[in-house]
């Protein structure tokens, strides 16, 4: 068993409720590391070209990143992968919490998962002992009454609860996975394909270390974290503010998304901003296993209008902004308990309230009426509508059934041009960043295996100031001058494709972009050094970056398997188009030939060729994947 591993891999058959392990060599770990590198490989190696994502046919797999479950700083993240509902892409979802390191002190590295039950069930993993257990009694309630049922039925508090809501039971695809409540494996709609598969939960609990070969230098890597941490801005202010900071400063700068994006400035921005959560409803700042910075917002109302129930977090930036601004909405109260009703129902909050836009976009063009959408009045701003539609999406009800298909399925019945108002790439819509003031975003946009994620690369601020603590991170990979935010030329293009490899490999870790540089505090070279005190390998950072490119080809190989070409790689017509109102009024366009050209460039770089923009037979050779072919 290699160190820092626990050499083995659970695989479940529900359809034939039977359990059995791998334990891969230290070759298998050492070139997928963990994470999406192991779930990814079991898709292309063993699934069949085509399987609906909803069907017993789909793979769907749950593997901790290389340093979880260690006590290294901000190495929390296990990652989910099967194909995609929502985009019939590869599906690719990281979270943090506890369950990825209560899975390694089980003993597995990954869970691989095959078939569907006739009735609903759950997974108990303690230890060594797996068992597949009836679920019935729990289908149809929330995840917080799911896992305070599944730890009185198992004795014990200290159970680890993966699950779903009542989202994914209804096979929303964007139904999300929890732990502990408020931590989620959020986007492509991996909750609905556990729905499909009659899979309610993985609860697991386990007692064993996760050994390494120098724990002394793993736990003086915390400690230099920990107390390093208040010297860094960039880390310091996760803690103190969380994401939601980002609120006032996105919108003054005139970028933040409001009614369906059709202005970057809210002038209610200042009642939903990370400086009014903190002085009225936040209770506590939550963080992950073994992480000093602690970064997420616990928040909590009790009055004559809400009840939030502060066991289910607290709204982030994405969600301040798809529930608040980019609905037309300044209530915070009103949004913390959105939040917490995705949270107990099992619904990703930034397609929900993408795809609660677009309605509310096509009801003001008159695409749609009160007859469709069963007597609700979705104008912007209309603080009556947000709760029960939650509801009625989660459960597949009246107008809320459509909008569980995701924003592109709905623009389709729809019709009436109503296309035109839909912000998404490869079918899943976009978070709350706007590309048309870091261009960089438009790649990663465009270029995501797994449809618009704004952390497939390190953003472009980060990077754009000399001297910035972002620009001194990435030094080490070959980014040491600055490159302006709205630069989309070659130095762009270049920094993008390193920091896509160096954010890749952040995955196959387990490393939380909240922990390490260009966002954070933990350097590269002793992350690198983390690694090594884990396993002994000696592996440097080039061998790291590999790591990186492997699992972003194959990405890429299996899209290509699912007929995906260059014409997919793609961001919304709105960002080739000026910024309308706000302080960036008639600004901002994003030139389409540039863009093109960048686009080609990074093909280039990537050693993608021809029609499709496929990996070479070189490239492929390179990285050892001639298999995949």
């Amino acid at each position: 068993m290699p160190m820092g591993y626990q050499g083995k891999i659970l695989h479940v058959h529900l359809t034939e409720g039977r359990t059995w392990t791998e334990e891969p060599g230290e070759l298998f770990y050492r070139t997928y590391l963990g994470g999406p590198g192991i779930g990814v490989y079991y898709l292309l190696k063993e699934m069949q070209a085509g399987t609906d994502p909803l069907g017993p046919g789909n793979i769907l797999t749950f593997a901790a990143g290389m340093l979880t479950g260690t006590t290294g700083p901000a190495v929390c993240r296990f990652t989910v992968c099967a194909r995609s509902p929502l985009t019939g892409a590869v599906g690719k979802s990281e979270a943090g919490g506890w369950w990825g390191p209560e899975l390694r002190r089980a003993g597995w590295d990954a869970v691989v998962i095959r078939g569907r039950a006739v009735e609903p069930v759950y997974l108990w993993i303690e230890n060594d002992q797996v068992e597949i257990r009836p679920a019935g009694h729990l289908w149809g309630k929330t995840t917080g009454e799911v896992q305070q049922l599944i730890r009185q039925e198992l004795g014990s508090t200290n159970i680890r609860v993966a699950q779903i809501g009542p989202a994914g039971e209804n096979m929303v695809r964007f139904a999300n996975i929890t732990n502990e409540l408020a931590h989620f494996n959020g986007r492509n709609g991996l909750g609905a394909v556990m729905g499909s598969k009659n899979l309610r939960a993985i609860a697991v609990r386990g007692t064993r270390k996760v050994e390494v070969a120098d724990s002394a230098a793993v736990t003086e890597t915390t400690r230099w974290v920990a107390s390093n941490m208040k010297d860094h801005p960039q880390a310091w202010g996760l803690h103190d503010v969380g994401t939601p900071g980002g609120i006032a400063a996105v919108n003054s700068s005139g970028a933040l998304p409001t009614n369906n994006w059709t202005t970057g400035y809210f002038v209610g921005a200042e009642r939903i901003s990370g400086k009014t959560l903190n002085e009225t409803i936040l209770t506590d700042r939550g963080g992950c296993f073994a992480c000093p910075i602690r970064c997420k917002r616990v928040v909590e109302v009790h009055n004559e209008r809400f009840d939030v129930d502060s066991g289910y977090g607290g709204p982030e930036y994405e969600t301040l902004g798809a529930f608040g601004s980019n609905l037309g909405l300044d209530d915070l109260e009103l949004i913390a308990k959105a939040n917490a009703v995705c949270n107990a129902l099992g619904l990703d909050t930034i397609s929900a309230g993408m795809t609660i836009s677009f309605a509310m976009d096509c009801f003001e063009h008159g695409l749609i009426s009160k007859t469709d959408t069963g007597g609700l009045d979705l104008r912007f701003g209309n603080a009556d509508v947000l709760l029960p539609l939650l509801e009625a999406i989660a459960r597949r009800q009246g107008f809320g059934a459509l909008l569980a298909e995701g924003s592109v399925r709905a623009a389709e019945v729809i019709g009436k041009n109503s296309a035109g108002l839909l912000r998404h790439a490869k079918g899943q819509e976009v978070p709350m960043h706007d590309p048309r003031v870091k261009t960089g975003l438009g790649l990663q946009y465009a270029l995501s295996s797994h449809g618009a994620d704004h952390w497939v690369a390190q953003q472009d601020p980060l990077y754009a100031q000399a001297g910035s603590p972002g620009l001194k991170g990435l030094g080490p990979i070959g980014i040491r001058e600055p490159v302006p935010a709205l630069d989309i030329g070659p130095e762009k293009v270049r920094s993008f494709y390193y920091s896509h490899m160096l954010t890749c490999a952040y995955d196959l870790l387990g490393m939380c972009v909240f922990g390490a540089v260009a966002r954070s505090i933990l350097p590269i070279d002793r992350l690198v050094n983390l690694v090594n005190a884990a396993t002994g390998w000696g592996l440097d950072l080039w061998e790291l970056m590999k790591a990186g490119e492997r699992l972003s080809n194959m990405m890429r190989l299996f899209n290509q398997r699912e007929g995906f070409t260059r014409e997919a790689d793609t961001m919304p017509e709105l960002f080739y188009t000026p910024f309308q109102g706000g302080p960036l009024d008639g600004k901002g366009a994003i030139d389409r030939a540039r863009f093109a050209q960048a686009l080609e460039l990074y093909y280039d770089m990537a050693g993608w060729t021809g029609p499709g923009a496929s990996p070479s037979a070189g490239k492929l050779a390179e990285l050892g994947l001639t298999w995949a072919t």
